[in-house]
């Protein structure tokens, strides 16, 4: 879930039987005030969200760089490495794994999503994003330097215009190092590096979109496509050249995934129809599906977008971006291909976190994570104002709303959650409850009493708050400091509320036009529309294609040997 308290204001008029909606589409300020993280049910209430809910993270929450979208253990197990790509800052940052203290920063010009370390421990793999390249860094004694890069996509000689070919995202490497895998986003392709000569040396298409690469011990590769629903498979030659082999049809948008120790089950997490498919990686076939809606409300909104599995491989976790926990599934034999497994396959409970969870990992018994959107937001009067000189400078003004956001990770030990009726467990999946406002008792409405409506007109109003067009109302809770457009401004707008209704409490989740939209049209915003619309509005993202428009793909003719 996400901002903002006051962002929409409703003004309705019942003029015969037809429904006007007037809303304010995306934000500029934003109310409310970010608190220390807790883990103290009785004072959640001072973390509340602009989105009605709460934050009640377990564990311990320490402040890092900005939007985490990714996270590795070092071999020695004594750093955690997260990939940032955020608004502000993209790169790398080094972290103290026991105590989350943040070590060192890499700024990179641009980073999505991929991350990874060679298995001997001497190089470290980002992706550049829109750079059409992989930022390779040296790894010595818990530190890392950048050291080289290796490009993917032939830029035009006119850079002024310069357009992404590639654009990396997911990244894996074979078991002896030699090989990188990186998924090709914008090319809908799976690039093959030779990590020595550091060139590409095959190319094989994937499906709409690729998202993450993962690879089995017996070499085999998968790929999942955001924008499809299947998982492609390829096999690997004596000559270590890919051949595609049937996908595996998933459920849509399939996005994170995970293997288990052996290979030999594959877990793929579909976001937005909240479940984790299991598929047998012999059989290529899927096993079953873990459900996760909340509780509540509708059958989908929790977002499974991460995963991590146990040591003993019996209990899988997935981070839930839209509920600010993380999901506890305990697995059957079946499931996790352990015969002394004793789950069934069902959520067994949730552990709160930050918001927004986007990474996880396991270190023997802890659980770490990374919270996209960390502890919250809060007003930011000094952000870009219309009537202002600044106002004219956009996105790069002092506080701009996407700036405000910074990530945390969350260290939670996992002693005391074993067995899928833990009294601890259950406490935690209770606090998720409340934060989320899913234990509330909720009152069925008089369907006789509602106005018979033929027609809803809404128009959507973008960039203001509620606080920056009504904050001067004394008939609502509202902020008048934070007010930009009063009465003698804005009449209109004021005569509408005087007449039809104040909504000073309607909550609704956007930081900027570009999920705001998403939410007043389709109710929700996407894990992929989250973790682009960072990239999308500092100038990292080459489309904004989240609105019906499914960008334009590159010219691959270039890639000759495109299977």
């Amino acid at each position: 879930m996400r901002l903002n308290d006051r962002m929409y204001e409703l003004c309705n008029s019942t003029i015969g039987r037809l429904y006007i909606v007037v809303a304010c589409c995306g934000t500029v300020a934003c109310s409310g005030t970010p608190q220390p993280s807790s883990s103290n049910p009785a004072t959640i209430d001072q973390h509340r969200l602009p989105t009605g809910e709460r934050l009640d993270p377990a564990g311990l929450s320490v402040d890092i760089g900005q939007t985490p979208v990714n996270m590795l253990v070092s071999p020695d197990s004594t750093r955690l490495l997260v990939l940032l790509s955020g608004y502000r800052t993209n790169g790398v940052q080094i972290l103290d794994r026991a105590s989350g203290k943040v070590l060192q920063t890499f700024v990179q010009r641009a980073s999505f999503l991929g991350l990874a370390m060679a298995h001997d421990g001497t190089e470290l793999f980002a992706s550049g994003g829109d750079r059409d390249c992989i930022y390779v860094y040296r790894w010595s004694r818990g530190g890392a330097l950048l050291s080289d890069s290796i490009p993917l996509g032939a830029w035009p000689s006119d850079t002024l215009h310069r357009h992404p070919i590639s654009f990396p995202g997911g990244l894996a490497l074979s078991r002896d190092d030699r090989t990188l895998y990186a998924v090709e986003h914008y090319a809908d392709s799976l690039a093959v590096i030779d990590v020595a000569s550091r060139e590409v040396t095959q190319r094989v298409a994937t499906g709409r979109y690729p998202y993450g690469v993962v690879i089995s011990p017996d070499g085999t590769v998968y790929v999942s496509s955001w924008g499809g629903r299947d998982v492609t498979v390829y096999s690997r030659g004596p000559t270590g050249r890919l051949t595609a082999e049937r996908p595996i049809l998933v459920n849509r948008h399939p996005s994170a995934l995970l293997l288990n120790r052996s290979g030999t089950r594959l877990f793929v997490a579909s976001a937005s129809t909240d479940r984790v498919t299991v598929v047998d990686t012999h059989e290529k076939r899927i096993l079953t599906d873990l459900l996760d809606p909340p509780p509540t409300g509708p059958g989908e909104g929790s977002t499974p977008n991460a995963l991590a599995l146990s040591a003993d491989g019996t209990r899988l976790f997935a981070a839930e971006a839209d509920a600010n926990s993380v999901a506890v599934f305990d697995l059957s034999p079946g499931a996790s291909d352990v015969p002394g497994a004793s789950g069934d396959d069902r959520l067994s409970g949730r552990i709160p976190v930050g918001w927004y969870p986007s990474a996880l990992q396991i270190v023997r018994d802890t659980l770490y994570i990374t919270n996209a959107k960390g502890n919250g937001t809060h007003a930011n009067p000094d952000g870009p104002q219309p009537l202002r000189s600044a106002y004219r400078q956009g996105n790069t003004g002092k506080q701009y709303t996407l700036s405000e956001l910074g990530g945390t990770l969350t260290i939670v030990p996992l002693v005391g959650l074993r067995g899928a009726r833990n009294s601890e467990l259950a406490s935690l999946s209770a606090r998720v409850s409340h934060a989320n406002g899913w234990d509330r008792d909720v009152a069925e409405p008089d369907k006789a009493h509602y106005p018979s409506f033929e027609h809803v007109i809404f128009v959507i109003k973008e960039n203001r708050t509620y606080d920056q067009v009504f904050g001067d109302m004394p008939q609502g809770d509202g902020d008048s400091t934070l007010t930009f457009f009063p009465r003698a401004l804005s009449p209109n707008h004021h005569a509408l509320a005087d007449r039809f209704g104040l909504f000073d409490r309607f909550m609704v989740n956007a930081e900027v036009s570009e999920d705001g939209h998403a939410w007043s049209m389709a109710a929700y915003a996407t894990d992929y529309l989250e973790k682009i619309v960072q990239l999308s509005y500092s100038d990292r993202y080459p489309q904004y294609n989240v609105e019906g428009t499914n960008g334009i793909k590159a010219d691959l003719a270039h890639y000759a040997d495109l299977d």
